[in-house]
C-alpha cells in the first residue's frame, strides 16, 4: 500500500517542469477539447499537482478526507472565474509555488493542518491556482470553458480524495508516518524548484 502511495508524488518529477498547457497553449474551442484540457492541466502542471497531493495528505492527517479537497477545488473554480472576469491577482505564480513550499514544509515537520484556518488556507491557495488554470481558456466560448471547469474540478478532487483515503488507511507505525513525510518532502522539492524559477524570472525579466 505504501509503495503505491509514494508512487504518485514520485511521478511529480517525471515530466517536463513547465508543461502546463495540454493543447500547446491554444485555448480550447470545443467541449471535448475543453474537457481534455481540464482533465490534463492539473496533472501536467507539476506545481499544481504537488499541491493537490499535499491537500490530500493534510486532509487525511486531520481526519477530514473530503472537507479539505472540497474547499480547495471550489476555490480553484472561483479563481478561474476571476481571471475570466478580468481580475488580476498579483504575483500569482510566486504565491502558487509558495503554497506548495509552505504546506509541504508543515507536513514534513509533522504539523497537523486542520480546522477553519486550514480550510481558509486551502481556499486562498485554491483561488490563485484556479486563476492560473484560467489562463488556458482565455478566448474560449462558454461551453468549452464549462467543460474545462468540470474536467479540472473532477480530476483535482479525485486525486486529493484518493490520496486522503489512502493516507488515512496507513497504520500509525512510525515507518508509515515517515513515508508520508517523504511524500510531502517530494512535493516540497517541486515547490522549491518552481519558486526558484519564478524568482529568477522576476529578477531577470
Amino acid at each position: 500500500m505504501m509503495t503505491r502511495f509514494l508512487t504518485l508524488p514520485a511521478l511529480l518529477l517525471a515530466g517536463p517542469a513547465l508543461a502546463h498547457h495540454p493543447l500547446g497553449g491554444d485555448a480550447p474551442q470545443t467541449i471535448v477539447h475543453g474537457l481534455i484540457s481540464g482533465l490534463a492541466h492539473p496533472v501536467i502542471g507539476l506545481d499544481h499537482l504537488a499541491f493537490v497531493v499535499l491537500v490530500g495528505l493534510a486532509a487525511a492527517f486531520a481526519g477530514r478526507s473530503l472537507a479539505g479537497p472540497l474547499a480547495f477545488v471550489g476555490a480553484t473554480l472561483a479563481g478561474t472565474a476571476l481571471i475570466l472576469l478580468g481580475v488580476a491577482l498579483p504575483m500569482a505564480e510566486l504565491v502558487i509555488a509558495a503554497s506548495v513550499v509552505v504546506l509541504g514544509a508543515l507536513l514534513l515537520t509533522g504539523r497537523q493542518v486542520s480546522g477553519p484556518i486550514a480550510l481558509a488556507g486551502f481556499a486562498i491557495a485554491g483561488v490563485f491556482h484556479g486563476w492560473a488554470y484560467g489562463e488556458a481558456v482565455i478566448g474560449s466560448t462558454p461551453m468549452p470553458i464549462l467543460a474545462y471547469l468540470l474536467g479540472f474540478g473532477v480530476v483535482q478532487f479525485a486525486i486529493a480524495a484518493a490520496v486522503a483515503q489512502l493516507a488515512g488507511r496507513m497504520p500509525e507505525a512510525r515507518g508509515a508516518r515517515m513515508q508520508a513525510r517523504l511524500a510531502a518532502a517530494v512535493c516540497l522539492g517541486v515547490g522549491l524548484v518552481f519558486m526558484v524559477e519564478t524568482v529568477e524570472h522576476m529578477i531577470l525579466g
